[in-house]
């Protein structure tokens, strides 16, 4: 699916429920998910349309952290969501891991989005409204 040699941003979506403080923390806190999986789970541009549609289906807002991939390509593996597939390069459900002691912060992350659902919007549409930003 991505390419790691023409991925320039990778993504991490955060609930609404756990918004990142402005400014942004030398480390931001750790979700449950990456704690007990052992890394950041990220997307690339291309992963973070079903990254919503199937992790933040109920979700009427989310942060989306962009993070500039040669800031943490030496951090990085592509693997499947589980972990349990590496490969020198990501491909089809390869995703970005970032394995850094969980130390995602000010340092690491270029911009932070809002993004918000109206009523009856899809995650589609208001990616539609992020083309600009959302660098694939």
């Amino acid at each position: 699916m991505s390419d790691p040699a023409n991925v320039t941003y990778v993504y991490k979506l955060v609930p609404a429920n756990t918004p990142p403080s402005s400014p942004l923390p030398e480390a931001l806190p750790v979700s449950a998910l990456d704690q007990s999986s052992g890394f950041v789970h990220l997307s690339s541009a291309a992963q973070v349309p079903n990254t919503l549609k199937f992790f933040f289906t109920d979700e009427p807002r989310v942060y989306v952290l962009r993070i500039a991939y040669a800031r943490v390509a030496d951090k990085i593996r592509w693997e499947d969501p589980k972990a349990e597939v590496c490969g020198p390069r990501g491909g089809e459900g390869m995703f970005p891991h970032l394995y850094n002691g969980f130390k995602l912060g000010k340092e690491e992350v270029d911009s932070v989005a809002v993004w918000e659902r109206k009523e009856g919007e899809s995650w589609e549409e208001v990616i539609k409204r992020a083309e600009d930003w959302l660098v694939y």
